[in-house]
């Protein structure tokens, strides 16, 4: 898989996002002018800060002392201090990982930093503070410039269904057996990141380097917890139980959002990216998927995915139409006849030969390299 480790990412040369980065800038290039420092905590650099030049440099919420922050301050430096009492950082360099956002889960989801974030959103998001909304947007742009850092260079396939898709059943399974082909194939599975059929696919992607005692048994295992209701707290753990019996899980990228905070993020996908406005999410998560998407069995969300991801196809407007894959014909034929709408669109169109409707699951690995090659 091609996906950079978050620290490792090809980021833009004047992004410091880890204490290590900072220490070798200072080193290499005995000077911060210019560079734009996020989220480090620089309290045992002060003599670093105090003998480096650092106009015109910036630094969002990262912790100094006074001395050194009078002291940028006066080279021209930008200072955005942290801000205190938050349940998350707005400036963060990297995205989340499952062990960050699910920290504390032993004395209950609730005490966990994702579960203290959406009570923060909730409390402010209909208050109409200019702060608040400020602080959300930009968390979020700080997000997104650490999803495209870890992405450059990807094949992203976004694997697209249903949060109500159970563990213990065919479909789950299938689903997990979905992401481990297209890990194993190379691509870097990418899904909404919630429970269901996102789980099943960020399980099958972690599960890619193992062999299928591993994936049978981590069924068996999650299956005892089938949902997130009632006790998100259960289901996490049974996740976190599979992880910890198999540590070296391959990669893959959940991108959930605070704006459906009842439903909790995977533990499986190794980078999360999560978001508290859904629209930026929505569009992110389909633009990032640049391989191609398979859309499973799902309901109104699964269909507004199909129409988000066929409109810039239609137009062109990110240039090449992507591969899209729909799997169960009745499902998309006669449930909900989401298919002959896609195909009407796709007419005499350059997406015509990108789009295709396949009856099982175990078919879409084959059918999305036939659409892209």
């Amino acid at each position: 898989m091609q996906m950079m480790p978050a620290h490792a990412a090809h980021h833009n040369d004047r992004e410091i996002e880890t204490l290590e980065e900072f220490d070798a800038t200072v080193s290499a290039r005995g000077t911060l002018a210019g560079f734009r420092v996020q989220a480090v905590d620089l309290t045992d650099r002060t003599r670093e800060l105090l003998g480096t030049d650092t106009s015109g440099a910036v630094f969002l919420g990262c912790r100094m002392r006074e001395e050194a922050a009078v002291k940028v301050r006066a080279d021209g430096a930008m200072v955005f201090p942290p801000v205190p009492d938050l349940p998350f950082d707005p400036y963060r360099g990297l995205v989340y990982s499952p062990d960050e956002l699910f920290a504390f889960l032993a004395d209950g989801y609730e005490a966990t930093p994702d579960a203290r974030a959406y009570a923060w959103f909730q409390q402010t998001k209909t208050d109409g503070d200019i702060f608040a909304s400020m602080l959300r947007a930009i968390h979020d742009d700080a997000v997104s410039d650490a999803l495209d850092e870890l992405l450059r260079g990807a094949r992203v396939v976004g694997v697209m269904g249903g949060h109500a898709m159970a563990r213990g059943t065919q479909e789950y399974a299938g689903a997990a057996r979905l992401g481990r082909e297209l890990a194993r194939a190379g691509f870097t599975v990418a899904t909404g990141g919630g429970p269901g059929a996102m789980e099943a696919a960020n399980l099958g992607a972690y599960a890619a380097p193992y062999d299928d005692e591993m994936l049978t048994d981590s069924l068996r295992t999650l299956g005892k917890t089938p949902g997130f209701t009632p006790s998100i707290t259960d289901w996490a753990r049974a996740a976190f139980e599979v992880r910890g019996r198999w540590p070296e899980g391959g990669p893959s990228v959940g991108i959930p959002t605070w704006f459906y905070g009842h439903e909790p993020p995977n533990a499986f996908a190794g980078h999360i990216a999560k978001y508290f406005a859904n629209a930026t999410r929505e569009d992110g998560l389909l633009a990032r998927s640049t391989a191609g998407v398979v859309f499973l069995p799902g309901a109104a969300g699964t269909v507004q995915e199909i129409f988000d991801n066929a409109t810039p196809n239609y137009y062109e407007s990110r240039g090449e139409p992507t591969p899209m894959v729909l799997v169960d014909r009745a499902h998309w034929t006669e449930r909900l006849p989401t298919w002959p709408l896609l195909r009407a669109l796709a007419r005499d169109r350059s997406m015509e030969d990108r789009i295709a409707l396949v009856d099982r699951i175990e078919e879409a690995p084959a059918a999305l390299k036939r659409l892209g090659s």
